[in-house]
């Protein structure tokens, strides 16, 4: 069974038309972005580059309740109905946040080192493996030497029901990939070389059976 990945322009075309909706993945997200916050260490941070930021839920969480009010937010997402929402749920924070339309590629104007945490939810499990590997390296050059690479996704399952889910969510996303958003479970931490990047911490969570790869890792310099 062959498998197709969106395009940039499917992708957008995708999640302009899920909007709001995006929110219900809640039930199985948020056990993985509650390890990510644990294990993020935001309150540490003063600069967050999240990219494919969504409906902004995560970054409205780490604002209100986990970042220093000094730390200043930068999200951006290629669909421009979520960049929408995400601008209006974040006005609170105007001061210090903002979402900005992107193309999609992984070409960020921002200068080296400047980051100390840059985020990436459910987004490296739509790309190709040529597109992570870019995301990967612009990650790099955007960290700071103590900063941290933030990821969760979708992963293959490691128990019975695990593995069931994610069979079937493969093969969902072979025959319509839009159906599930254009994510399928992925081993992201197979793509990290160790000579770019050292393990903090790796887990793997079950929300409503579906699990998730929580990734944190630092870059080495």
């Amino acid at each position: 069974m062959g498998r197709r990945l969106l395009s940039r322009d499917d992708a957008r075309r995708v999640y302009n038309r899920i909007g709001e909706w995006q929110d219900t993945q809640a039930f199985y997200e948020d056990s993985a972005l509650d390890a990510l916050i644990e294990q993020g260490n935001f309150q540490g941070a003063s600069t967050i580059f999240e990219v494919g930021c969504g409906t902004g839920r995560l970054a409205e969480r780490l604002l209100r309740d986990h970042c220093s009010s000094d730390a200043r937010y930068v999200g951006v997402d290629l669909s421009p109905r979520m960049v929408e929402i995400a601008r209006s749920r974040l006005e609170p924070f105007a001061e210090r946040a903002e979402a900005c339309l992107t193309d999609g590629g992984f070409d960020f104007e921002r200068a080296d080192g400047s980051q100390d945490r840059v985020v990436a939810t459910y987004v490296l499990d739509l790309l190709s493996a040529a597109d992570i590997r870019d995301f990967l390296a612009e990650a790099h050059r955007l960290l700071s030497p103590t900063g941290r690479l933030c990821l969760a996704g979708l992963t293959p399952g490691e128990s019975v029901l695990g593995r069931m889910i994610s069979s079937l969510w493969r093969t969902i996303h072979a025959i319509r990939p839009e159906w599930v958003g254009g994510c399928r479970p992925l081993r992201t931490d197979s793509f990290l070389d160790e000579a770019h990047w050292e393990e903090v911490q790796r887990t793997v969570v079950r929300g409503w059976g579906v699990p998730s790869e929580v990734l944190v890792v630092s870059p080495k310099k």
